[in-house]
């Protein structure tokens, strides 16, 4: 991590930006004081694909267990008697 002022960031940005692009966290301040902090963009999936295959087989299996909800036509009929 490298700490650097704003009048030196603005002179040497491009160099900053190469840091940051070779995992480098780079933090700009201003009177001492941290306002900005770089960091490099993920270029690996939050959530691999193995994972997604295995939520969606378990939302299946949810739904499976799940059985059918009355019909609007009997909840009506239902309310009727009532």
């Amino acid at each position: 991590m490298q700490s650097i002022g704003i009048a030196e960031a603005k002179n040497n940005f491009s160099a900053l930006i190469d840091l940051v692009e070779k995992g480098e966290e780079v933090r700009i301040t201003r009177h001492g004081k941290e306002v900005v902090r770089m960091l490099p963009v993920r270029r690996k999936p939050v959530i691999t694909d193995e994972q997604i295959a295995r939520e969606l087989a378990q939302i299946a299996a949810l739904h499976a267990t799940i059985g059918p909800g009355p019909t609007a036509q009997s909840l009506r009929d239902e309310g009727r008697q009532a």
